[in-house]
């Protein structure tokens, strides 16, 4: 009887041990908790980036807003060495402007801006089809922009050296915003 209890016991403490393993690899402590494919179909760990300040933007091409590209590739140059990373999520949920092939893509945005920070495999940030990242960064409520469903391309969602989401940035607001820049430089 002692031994069937003692069986019992233990497959109980197992199923719980498991249903919480279950349950943390779902849960995600902090926004580089997260793997992705690269622009070149690459897996990339974010948890490498852990240690940096991160700037998440998701991008089109054919956007009103694309030109923020140039400003982002500033960004990035001016404070790379500092340890600020530029990570570009490209997405076709906003009036279909983006289109292309990551290859497509990725030519564009060597060719047309010189990016140089990391771009990553063609997502969506809304919806059921989300990718778990954003499904994370828009459940959080961080200023200025709060929490929900991301607006239109460029959206700008801040990280610091820990993996703490700490800011939200609209669209419209510019790579050299004086907001946004000096959310960085408070960080790095």
């Amino acid at each position: 009887m002692r031994l069937i209890l003692s069986a019992v016991l233990c497959l109980g403490a197992l199923t719980t041990m498991a249903t919480a393993d279950d349950k943390h690899e779902h849960e995600h402590e902090c926004a580089l908790d997260f793997k992705l494919k690269n622009i070149d179909g690459e897996k990339v760990d974010l948890e490498d980036y852990e240690g940096n300040v991160v700037l998440i933007v998701n991008t089109a091409s054919e956007c009103g807003l694309t030109p923020q590209y140039a400003g982002l590739e500033e960004l990035y140059k001016k404070y790379k060495d500092k340890g600020l990373v530029v990570l570009g999520f490209p997405c076709n949920q906003f009036g279909s402007q983006e289109p292309g092939s990551e290859a497509d893509i990725k030519k564009f945005c060597s060719t047309r801006y010189n990016v140089s920070f990391p771009m990553f495999s063609k997502i969506e940030v809304n919806g059921d089809g989300a990718t778990p990242l954003y499904k994370y960064l828009t459940s959080k409520d961080v200023k200025p922009a709060g929490k929900g469903a991301v607006s239109w391309n460029f959206e700008k969602f801040l990280v610091d050296r820990e993996g703490n989401l700490i800011h939200r940035f609209a669209p419209r607001t510019k790579p050299d915003d004086s907001d946004l820049v000096k959310a960085i430089e408070s960080n790095l």
